[in-house]
C-alpha cells in the first residue's frame, strides 16, 4: 500500500460548487499562513482510505512487536480495563475517535509505513506549489491539524513531491485544544507571538473558521468539492492555493 489512491483526480472539484457570495472578498497579506491538512492540502481520501486502513492493519502487530514503546503503553492504558485493548483501539479506529494515544501510537505505524516505502504523503499539486511561492515570498508557514505534530512532520517530509517540510516553521496539533474552539486559536496566537490579525487561517470546515475568526484571525475556506461544498458561510473563498493572492 502507498500514499496513491486510485482514481484520486490532480485537482478536486467533482460535487456541486463553491460558495458564491464570499469569493471574491479580498485577503490581507498576512504575516504567518497558518492551514489545515485535510481535505486543505491533501485528499481527505488519502486519510480515509490509505492511512486510517494501514494503521488498523499493522496496529496489533505493531502493539505485539513493540510493547515496551511508551506510545504504545500510553495506548493501551487510555482503553477501559474490562475491554480487550487492542479492539478497543481498531474501534477508536473506526470511529475516527481523536484521543490523542490513538493519535500518537498510529504516527508510530504510519514511521513505520513510511520508513519501508508503502506510503507516500498526498498533497494537491497547488498546495505544494503554493506553499512554496508563500515562502518565498517571506511569509511564514504553520501547520494547525487534528493528526499529532508527528503525523504532519512524517506526510511533509514523504511526500510526493519529496520532503517538503522545510516549508513549515509551525506545527500544531489539537495537544493546543480542539479546531472549533477560539481557544486554541489564542493558545497558538500566543506561540506564534504575532497579533492574532496577522494570521490567516485555511480550513474546508466552516466551524474551525468560526472560532478562528472569533479569536481574531483572518480566514479563508479552501473548497476543493472533494465530498460535496459546506454550507453557506461568511468566510473568503478560494478553490486552490493558487487563488491565494493578497491585497497590501
Amino acid at each position: 500500500m502507498n500514499g496513491t489512491i486510485t482514481g484520486l483526480p490532480a485537482a478536486a472539484g467533482q460535487v456541486g460548487g463553491p460558495s458564491d457570495l464570499p469569493a471574491d472578498l479580498p485577503l490581507t497579506r498576512p504575516t504567518v499562513l497558518l492551514t489545515d491538512l485535510e481535505g486543505t492540502t491533501s485528499s481527505l481520501r488519502f486519510v480515509q482510505q490509505v492511512l486510517f486502513p494501514y494503521a488498523r492493519a499493522h496496529l496489533a502487530d505493531f502493539v505485539a512487536r513493540h510493547a515496551q514503546l511508551a506510545e504504545v503503553q500510553a495506548a493501551l492504558a487510555a482503553t477501559a480495563p474490562s475491554t480487550r485493548p487492542v479492539q478497543e483501539l481498531l474501534d477508536w479506529i473506526d470511529q475516527d475517535r481523536k484521543h490523542g494515544a490513538l493519535k500518537a501510537l498510529q504516527g508510530c505505524i504510519w514511521e513505520s509505513g513510511y520508513a519501508r516505502g508503502e506510503l507516500l504523503g498526498h498533497f494537491w499539486p497547488d498546495a505544494v506549489n503554493g506553499m512554496r511561492r508563500l515562502a518565498g515570498q517571506g511569509i511564514r508557514l504553520g501547520v494547525y491539524s487534528s493528526g499529532s505534530v508527528r503525523a504532519q512532520q512524517l506526510l511533509f517530509r514523504h511526500s510526493v513531491a519529496g520532503d517538503v517540510s522545510q516549508l513549515i516553521s509551525h506545527w500544531f496539533d489539537t495537544a493546543v485544544g480542539p479546531k472549533q474552539s477560539p481557544a486554541s486559536y489564542q493558545q497558538i496566537e500566543a506561540a506564534l507571538g504575532v497579533a492574532a490579525a496577522q494570521v490567516l487561517f485555511l480550513s474546508d470546515v466552516p466551524a474551525e473558521l468560526d472560532a478562528a475568526r472569533t479569536a481574531g484571525f483572518q480566514t479563508c475556506c479552501i473548497e476543493r468539492g472533494e465530498q460535496g461544498y459546506p454550507p453557506a458561510h461568511a468566510h473568503p473563498v478560494r478553490t486552490s492555493f493558487d487563488q491565494l493572492v493578497f491585497a497590501g
